[in-house]
């Protein structure tokens, strides 16, 4: 009985006081049947700073927090609130203890309004509501929060950055004073992410709040976060000031070795030639609704042509397109300045490969090998076939040299593909794109999306060493940081047209922020 009116004062002090409390988590282990996902990890996150909790894909970082939010129960550790030993079961526990979560996908409901998906996220939501005291009380709130978002719109006409900024608002309506944001800006522009950082930044400034930040940005980190917790492997990797380190000392703790940022080398392609020619192209959406509205388009020889875009605005449909994937219902597309239509046959002809987005939805079959997968180019042809035939040592052979040289970490050749991890599903799409001879077209949609650093460096370099071979690649992505790296020229796609176009010598990141935020 004593410890339950000990927690119960200890909610009412969290909930009340306007400081965030301390959080510990210490010697955490989780284990999943033979898999130690963590492994004695211990974390600091002190009153009223922002904390960024780095590492690779299949690190620990999401099992970390699930175990804070209590979505796991950790096989062995305990989290302290201002040095009282918590027991964390589930988010509503979590929440007592004034800890919120925002997810990296959003969990408010599109039909219903902004002020009902407030009411909805309550712990004590009532069974009749008051709604004109609640809109009085949801109103007072609003105009004390950092973001400004209109209480009677439906959640299903707020543009991504609104969405994200209420997911936010969830949180700070249930007086959570702990703030842990997974990939917060992953759907965001540029503009906006620093807006919504940087508003967020300003209530740990007032010591209002406390953040934990999972991210795969350097930028984000080194603009808005106090400190690090680095997870490698399960493990404790390091901790420290973010003044203090450069981010190739931070990458060295997140991979194990000394690393300094890739530099980008592009070499010059003589006497350039049109690949890829999209003439007036239209294309509708899974509902007939048009995506793409006669969009045009060239991209040369050894030219990284970059695609900046909001998800939605007709870059999936228009990769799907040229993918084969989704039939245009308007316009002519040329390859190598013949009329192409995104057939196998053609494909092979003129050397056209594909980078998609989601690739084991998209690139892959998840129940057969990685040998197999790697296979679907080229099994049909010597010497993976003869005739009607399949020369299944051939395509393991292959397969094996593949596995080698891309750094697939597969138990072996015969492993079912969906049983990999992302970043090695990736490999594997890349090994079967890029090891072919004489590739002329390389399509890459969000090659990099979710992501490790060390992955998406190896990405990129891939995608660049095919440029310098002369190849035209065509590059769609959500990451403006990604785009201004690699590409030669930038476009900005909104509403289905392009609405901005320049050299990336001249491109001005401000204007492009502006577009595709739609103004």
């Amino acid at each position: 009985m004593t410890d339950v009116v000990q927690s119960l004062q200890q909610d009412v002090e969290i909930h009340s006081s306007s400081a965030p409390p301390e959080l510990q988590v210490v010697n955490m282990t989780k284990i999943f049947g033979s898999l130690v996902a963590l492994d004695h990890v211990s974390l600091h996150l002190k009153p009223a700073t922002f904390h960024a909790l780095l590492g690779e894909n299949g690190a620990g970082k999401s099992t970390l927090v699930k175990c804070i939010m209590g979505f796991y129960r950790p096989t062995s550790g305990e989290v302290l609130i201002n040095g009282q030993v918590c027991t964390i079961e589930s988010p509503r526990d979590a929440h007592h203890y004034g800890i919120g979560m925002v997810y990296q996908h959003f969990t408010s409901v599109p039909a219903m309004t902004v002020a009902e998906n407030l009411v909805l996220s309550r712990y004590d939501s009532p069974a009749v509501i008051n709604w004109k005291q609640e809109k009085e009380q949801l109103q007072a709130f609003m105009d004390t929060a950092p973001f400004k978002v209109p209480l009677d719109m439906l959640v299903g006409q707020l543009a991504a950055g609104q969405k994200q900024k209420l997911e936010i608002l969830k949180q700070l309506y249930l007086k959570s004073k702990i703030l842990i944001l997974d990939e917060p800006t992953s759907v965001l522009t540029p503009g906006e992410a620093d807006e919504v950082l940087g508003l967020i930044r300003e209530q740990v400034t007032d010591g209002k709040l406390s953040v934990l930040l999972i991210s795969h940005k350097f930028r984000e980190v080194t603009a808005f976060c106090d400190e690090i917790t680095v997870l490698r492997k399960g493990k404790f990797a390091g901790t420290g000031a973010v003044k203090d380190l450069t981010v190739a000392q931070m990458a060295e703790m997140m991979i194990g070795e000394k690393r300094e940022p890739q530099n980008v080398e592009k070499v010059a392609i003589p006497n350039p030639v049109p690949v890829l020619e999209i003439k007036d192209i239209h294309a509708n959406k899974d509902n007939g609704v048009e995506a793409v509205h006669g969009v045009n388009l060239t991209v040369n020889s050894g030219e990284i042509v970059g695609i900046a875009g909001i998800s939605g605005n007709g870059q999936r449909e228009l990769v799907e397109v040229l993918a084969g994937q989704r039939p245009a219902t308007g316009g002519q597309i040329l390859v190598n300045g013949e009329p192409y239509s995104a057939t196998r046959a053609q494909m092979f002809k003129h050397r056209v490969f594909v980078l998609p987005e989601e690739p084991l939805k998209n690139a892959c079959v998840a129940h057969m090998s990685v040998a197999e997968n790697l296979a679907l180019r080229t099994f049909d042809r010597p010497p993976q076939s003869k005739g009607i035939l399949l020369i299944f040592q051939a395509i393991r052979n292959a397969a094996t040299n593949l596995i080698g040289t891309f750094k697939i970490k597969t138990p072996s050749p015969d492993t079912p593909v969906g049983n990999l991890s992302g970043g090695n599903v990736q490999r594997t799409v890349l090994a079967r794109e890029l090891s072919a001879d004489h590739i002329k077209l390389l399509i890459a949609a969000n090659p990099c999306f979710g992501l490790d650093f060390a992955m998406v460096d190896y990405i990129h370099s891939q995608i660049l060493e095919a440029r310098n071979r002369g190849v035209a690649v065509l590059l769609v992505s959500e990451d403006l940081d990604e785009l201004l790296k690699l590409s030669d020229r930038i476009l900005v796609i909104s509403g289905g047209q392009f609405a901005y176009e320049s050299s990336i010598h001249t491109a001005d990141f401000a204007a492009i922020g502006h577009v595709m935020a739609g103004h």
